[in-house]
């Protein structure tokens, strides 16, 4: 791609092109190591299906030339609402071996939120748990680009995606030229407006990311993490396909899709597949330490188990450690990353409420408005780029940017950083602790909820005349969303309006995005500017949760958020 074709696309070209140290550079090859040294070694386990290196390798041909049939070319969107389970994981890969773009899905979304998603990436194929015809029947008609619509059922051989494979099976490798650089995933986060942004990623970069964080965990003791069995939920999901799958396969070891996300089901993947690390969000870390019947012997496989969507209270930390054996290595990633970039070791130990030291392949920095660094302990904005010393110099490349979206892409990528929005703190040995998220997230459940989506939602009904959506601290879930409402003049507050509220809520917004408190208020709390303020509406849940999350919502500026008034010359990278 030249610098004028990522621009086209609202994104900036890769200020560096540096191979990565003792890994591999991309993921169409990713599995070719331990093809070649060990092709019967177990790969990817599933429910309904099992792959050795060898089986993968040509399932991922078979799907590739079978995608390649349905018009799919270097460049093409190819999107997937899929469960977790190996098909997705099959799908991926061969994506990348077509030089194609992956746009992985929430299947939890509603069929509004997906539409418009899929109307922004235009895909050519969308995959799709294969259910009613007129399902498939809607989308190509709300969205023209979808040219094919794929069935996937796990384990029923007459679904359309398996029968593309048998089709086309014994496939050799496409023989396409791989440009690392260019797009290949666009995973999809939110801002402060509410409205959803592609994050864009090249196959290097998705790769510097995980072999970097493999490394980083590992530190000077303990196995490598790409050896070990990986147990992971959400796999369409890159932070999870990087996490539980890639950081494997680069290694040597193996991915299991753990199809179930409560407790009992994650204790039943754990101990009939003997996994040694799975990413757990904090509710099931909840469970597991305080239900009842959860045995630690059926987690005796377990080495650590990574958090990255939501901190784990100190104290819930050592209860678990203390029943299981098992250590609990904190992590600091987002989308746009797209995956971890600082977090616990083997031999670093916890400490407190932060996350770790940044891992190698990048250089981590608290930045004020003016993107100078601040003091050791002091606020900023947690900021990242490319490590400047050592093995990994110049070699980690962040997004490229948001989906058509160049005006985004300046800001976030502003100066050569990527900044992430969020406040946090370095300590002098580098340990980063999070403090507050500047985009107003609520991370309930380790899932990203953006208030200013629910608002506009909230706020289409007329008799809302304004509404403000926070987190309110949970012990289990972290955070729980809380809804803020002022009725106009002739409406009535109360269990009537509420319930219809909800329901408009739960028409256009998945279900973990509906409030699950809402309080009617006669007037907010305003600055100057007649912005709502609402530190002050969290203060009112303040002290008011024994155990929950310790996140502080003071900001740096007061009222004003510090990417406002964050000075960029313009010249991205």
């Amino acid at each position: 791609m030249t610098d004028d074709d990522y621009r086209r696309l609202g994104l900036l070209p890769p200020a560096t092109r540096v191979p990565i140290p003792g890994g591999p550079q991309d993921i169409a090859t990713v599995l070719d190591t331990t093809l070649r040294a060990a092709p019967d070694r177990e790969a990817l386990v599933g429910r309904h299906a099992r792959f050795t290196y060898a089986a993968l390798d040509a399932a991922a041909n078979a799907a590739a030339r079978g995608l390649a049939a349905l018009g799919v070319t270097a460049g093409s969107r190819v999107a997937a609402l899929l469960g977790n389970h190996p098909d997705a994981v099959v799908a991926f890969l061969a994506t990348q071996r077509l030089g194609a773009v992956w746009v992985g899905m929430n299947h939890h979304l509603t069929y509004p939120e997906r539409t418009a998603l899929l109307a922004d990436v235009m895909p050519s194929v969308l995959l799709m748990e294969q259910g009613a015809a007129e399902d498939a029947a809607r989308y190509q008609a709300d969205i023209p680009s979808i040219g094919h619509v794929v069935g996937v059922a796990p384990g029923k051989p007459d679904c359309a995606w398996a029968a593309l494979l048998r089709d086309h099976a014994g496939a050799a490798r496409p023989t396409v030229a791989i440009d690392p650089y260019a797009p290949a995933s666009i995973s999809f986060t939110s801002g402060t407006t509410g409205r959803p942004k592609g994050a864009v990623h090249c196959q290097h970069g998705i790769m510097a990311c995980a072999w970097g964080a493999n490394a980083g965990m590992r530190g000077t003791l303990g196995p490598a993490p790409s050896t070990l069995r990986r147990g992971t939920v959400g796999v369409t999901a890159l932070n999870a396909m990087i996490s539980g799958m890639l950081i494997p396969f680069a290694g040597g070891g193996a991915g299991v899709c753990v199809d179930r996300r409560d407790a009992a089901g994650i204790v039943e993947w754990i101990a009939a597949e003997q996994i040694a690390v799975i990413s757990l969000a904090t509710p099931v870390i909840y469970d597991l330490v305080h239900r009842a019947g959860v045995l630690p012997e059926r987690l005796a496989s377990l080495l650590f188990v990574t958090s990255l969507g939501a901190p784990v209270p100190p104290a819930l930390r050592l209860a678990f450690e203390a029943k299981f054996g098992a250590a609990i290595l904190a992590g600091y990633g987002q989308t746009e990353a797209p995956g971890p970039v600082a977090g616990g070791a083997f031999d670093h130990p916890p400490r407190g409420n932060a996350v770790g030291p940044a891992h190698l392949h990048v250089e981590l920095a608290i930045l004020d408005g003016e993107n100078r660094p601040v003091p050791h302990r002091a606020q900023g904005e947690i900021c990242v780029r490319a490590a400047r010393a050592g093995p990994w110099a110049g070699v980690y490349t962040p997004m490229l940017g948001y989906w058509r979206r160049p005006e985004a892409t300046e800001v976030t990528l502003c100066g050569g950083w990527l900044h992430t929005g969020d406040i946090g703190s370095v300590d002098a040995e580098g340990y980063l602790t999070i403090h507050d998220r500047l985009t107003d997230m609520v991370l309930r459940g380790g899932a990203n909820v953006y208030p200013a989506e629910i608002e506009q939602v909230i706020s289409s009904d007329p008799r809302v005349a304004a509404v403000a959506v926070v987190g309110r601290p949970d012990p289990r879930l972290g955070e729980i969303v809380v809804a803020f409402v002022q009725p106009t003049g002739g409406a009535t507050a109360g269990a009537a309006l509420e319930d219809e509220l909800r329901d408009l809520c739960r028409s256009r917004l998945a279900r973990y995005k509906i409030p699950q408190d809402w309080i009617f208020v006669d007037s907010f709390p305003r600055g100057a500017t007649d912005k709502i303020l609402k530190p002050a509406l969290r203060a009112r849940f303040l002290d008011t949760v024994p155990g929950a999350n310790p996140v502080s919502h003071t900001g740096l500026t007061g009222n004003r958020p510090v990417r406002s008034l964050r000075r960029c010359d313009g010249s991205g990278r």
